[in-house]
């Protein structure tokens, strides 16, 4: 499974999320739908249970934690309220602090440079600096983080 491709449609579902009133679910069966469509995204028929399993179970997690990790990134977002950021940044943001904070299968440097990449195909062109300013000052507090996230 590519993940990067997983990180894509994850942002996107949650998007979609955000933007209507859609199930986890459906928004991610309609953008893998889509992305088996896309020559470009070269997914194998193999790959797709895989795909989109992580990436319900992502998308799942995420919303279902959605405040919480609102609350933990509003700490980070200096002179930002989340309602304020635009809609693409806000759901990168939510990904990669899911990633950093209730999983451990990705270093967190990994899933950081992860963010600034989807920021900057997604995003503005001050997209990437931004999520890498909010995710550079978490990163710096994770173990702390982490430890309140599981007590």
């Amino acid at each position: 499974m590519k993940r990067r491709l997983a990180r894509e449609i994850a942002v996107q579902s949650l998007y979609q999320l955000e933007m209507n009133e859609v199930s986890a679910g459906h928004a991610v069966d309609m953008l893998i739908e889509e992305a088996q469509q896309d020559n470009e995204s070269n997914v194998e028929l193999s790959d797709v249970h895989e795909l989109t399993a992580y990436v319900k179970t992502t998308v799942e997690q995420i919303s279902a934690q959605k405040q919480q990790i609102d609350d933990l990134l509003s700490i980070y977002l200096k002179g930002w309220q989340m309602d304020r950021l635009s809609r693409v940044d806000r759901q990168i943001l939510r990904l990669a602090a899911y990633e950093m904070v209730f999983k451990d299968d990705v270093p967190a440097k990994v899933v950081i440079n992860e963010a600034i990449e989807l920021s900057k195909h997604f995003g503005t062109d001050e997209s990437g600096k931004f999520v890498n300013g909010v995710l550079g000052k978490m990163i710096k507090e994770l173990d702390e983080i982490k430890s309140k996230s599981k007590a």
